[in-house]
């Protein structure tokens, strides 16, 4: 076995009696080389020295050394002690077996007699990265010693100078010792070298925050977020300290000039005035109210004075009006909204749940009212989430001074939806279906959070397979629209993701052109009096039934009674039958005095505030008789085939 050293403060450190003397140091190296009776041979060729140490007779013992490894790995100290210390003596040449004494002899707290041991480590074998990484860490962390630590640090760095976590443990080492600047030196050559590793990156994050530079301190713990696939100790400490730093900076970072510039930039596009108002009245954390629909002569936006991150929440509505005239100047800007029709398709799709809650002795008002909640959220969800992504990868782009506020926004956000989504007492009242709904919504931005920050929260929602894989598809699909965005094309998304997810009978988008006074700022305030929706007009939809009679009818077919059974095919809509037919036996008694087609004010029982012209009522009659007893329909001698065939196609191309 043939041993190279060279002349340095490095070996003289190891063989420290030599007192800078290379006679000296020809000596002590052969008395420490002496094994069994075998005097080693020296050889020194200028800076070179060469031992050659005959260790044949001497063979490893592999298996006890593991089993001191393990010990040591469960905290037996005195048990691996014992076997290290037994492994030196029965084989000293074995640099690995001093390595080993010597960690545990750390571990236990004798940092003296670990460091002669790890020097010995290095007497047998001078490149040995761990021995030469755990010296070093002694002297920096218990002897306060960074002269002696950097020229143990700098011999790793000779061994290996591409070795990043080498250089990653060097830097934390000397971060703890608070040598700031040294240690940003080493991390930083790390970094390079391996710009992904996300020690490194929380590391050299810890060092800007010393330093008092914040902004690269929260762009260091991110990357590390980013980068750190585990959920582990690593990864909720990075958490912790990017959520800290993010409050400070926000405290910090004045914005104002930003938002009051992009402001200037869409009254000049928009050539309307933007105003900003504080009011805590409002039911979300920020709001815009459009000029076109509160006909004002400007936008205004309404926010949460106290809101965590409120700066980002505003520049958020601000992008909202950016997307919408972006929409507006192609003509591809869409109204998001809700009439009763939609609401009573919501409400008797859930009819079941809600007789469940009142049969536990809830009141039928605060049972309606949670209904109608649930509807306004989940509309709520369904119009935003696709525009929210938009919006936020624009902002995240575009304003880099805010990720801040952004970081902490969307996670206080996000945290709302897990305890939404997964409280008992919550999951125990709301239907299936809408949980499932709210909880692939919520996935999606998670997803989004996840790539731009690195915060996996995706577990926290207890998703089904089902769910996450429904979440995943519908952010594929934003992120292939979102590098070259058309406007209007978040409209889209809407639509197709409330099919998939069957909501779409719960809204209806229209074109602009068509704005009633019914849009995404006012949805759902409708009368209550008709809370079934079954006595109001919808004009763009009537305007599809007429074009669609006036093509595929004829001169004989009654469009009123035609029109009124597409209305009643949407209402018996998810209905049981057994309703539909008791609805159908209360029309045939009024029925039995005549219906007349001129005369308005015929009442339902079983259809709440119903109050149906002539026509209406003979629509859901002949409706509800065909969906609940069509073996009986004949019977009823009423002419209105031809119209339910029509009334049917029309129910399909306008439902999709």
């Amino acid at each position: 076995m043939t041993i190279t050293f060279y002349v340095s403060d490095f070996l003289y450190e190891l063989f420290s009696d030599a007192d800078s003397n290379k006679a000296e140091l020809k000596k002590s190296i052969e008395e420490y080389f002496t094994v069994g009776g075998y005097e080693p041979n020296v050889n020194i060729k200028g800076d070179k020295i060469e031992v050659e140490v005959d260790v044949d007779r001497i063979s490893s013992d592999n298996q006890l050394f593991n089993k001191a490894v393990k010990f040591a790995e469960k905290g037996e100290y005195d048990k691996a002690l014992k076997i290290a210390k037994e492994l030196v003596e029965s084989t000293p040449s074995i640099s690995e077996y001093h390595r080993v004494l010597g960690q545990i002899q750390s571990e236990m707290g004798d940092q003296d007699k670990a460091i002669d041991s790890l020097i010995d480590a290095l007497k047998w074998d001078p490149e040995n990265e761990y021995a030469l990484l755990m010296v070093g860490n002694i002297f920096a962390k218990y002897k306060n010693d960074e002269e002696t630590a950097m020229l143990y640090y700098d011999q790793v760095l000779e061994v290996n100078p591409d070795d990043h976590l080498a250089l990653n443990n060097i830097g934390v080492k000397l971060f703890e010792a608070g040598q700031n600047k040294k240690a940003w030196s080493c991390l930083n050559k790390a970094h390079k070298i391996n710009p992904e590793y996300p020690n490194t990156l929380f590391a050299l994050a810890m060092v800007e925050k010393n330093e008092g530079r914040l902004e690269e301190a929260f762009h260091f713990s991110i990357q590390s977020l980013i980068n750190n696939s585990n959920k582990d100790n690593l990864y909720n400490q990075t958490l912790d300290f990017t959520t800290k730093v993010a409050k400070q900076l926000i405290g910090k970072i004045d914005v104002r000039s930003i938002i009051e510039d992009f402001v200037n930039e869409l009254t000049i596009k928009t050539d309307t005035d933007i105003r900003m108002e504080s009011d805590s009245s409002i039911k979300t954390a920020a709001t815009i109210q459009y000029a076109e629909v509160y006909n004002r002569d400007h936008h205004l936006i309404l926010y949460k004075p106290n809101q965590l991150g409120v700066e980002h929440l505003i520049v958020h509505e601000l992008t909202h009006l950016e997307l919408a005239h972006e929409a507006r100047e192609e003509n591809s800007q869409m109204l998001f909204r809700s009439n009763q029709s939609n609401k009573s398709s919501f409400l008797m799709k859930f009819k079941k749940d809600a007789n469940k809650l009142k049969k536990k002795g809830l009141p039928d008002t605060k049972v309606d009212s949670f209904l109608e909640s649930m509807h306004e959220g989940l509309n709520s969800q369904m119009f935003n989430t696709p525009i929210d992504l938009f919006i936020e990868n624009r902002i995240y782009n575009r304003f880099e001074e805010i990720r801040p506020h952004q970081f902490l926004s969307i996670l206080s956000i996000l945290n709302d939806g897990i305890e939404a989504n997964t409280r008992p007492d919550i999951i125990k009242i709301t239907p299936p279906d809408v949980l499932s709904s709210s909880i692939v919504f919520n996935l999606v931005s998670a997803l989004q959070f996840k790539d731009l920050y690195g915060v996996d929260l995706i577990t926290s929602f207890k998703p089904k397979k089902s769910e996450l894989s429904q979440a995943k598809r519908f952010y594929e699909e934003f992120q292939e629209n979102k590098k070259d965005k058309k406007p209007g094309v978040e409209y889209d998304l809407i639509q197709f993701w409330s099919e998939d997810l069957k909501l779409d009978r719960f809204f209806e988008l229209v074109p602009e052109s068509q704005q009633s006074q019914k849009t995404s700022d006012n949805i759902l305030d409708e009368i209550e009096k008709d809370p079934y929706g079954v006595n109001e007009s919808d004009p763009s939809q009537e305007r599809e039934m007429k074009q669609f009679l006036e093509t595929h009818g004829d001169e004989d077919t009654n469009m009123a009674v035609a029109m009124y059974m597409v209305d009643a095919l949407n209402f018996f809509d998810d209905m049981p039958k057994g309703e539909i037919k008791k609805i159908a036996f209360e029309i045939a008694h009024i029925g039995t005095t005549g219906i007349d087609p001129n005369k308005d004010g015929y009442k339902i029982p079983s259809i709440p505030n119903s109050n149906f012209s002539g026509y209406k009522t003979l629509a859901y009659y002949y409706t509800s008789w065909a969906l609940a007893v069509p073996e009986m329909l004949s019977k009823l001698q009423m002419p209105f085939d031809e119209e339910f065939n029509l009334a049917k196609k029309l129910k399909r191309g306008i439902n999709g």
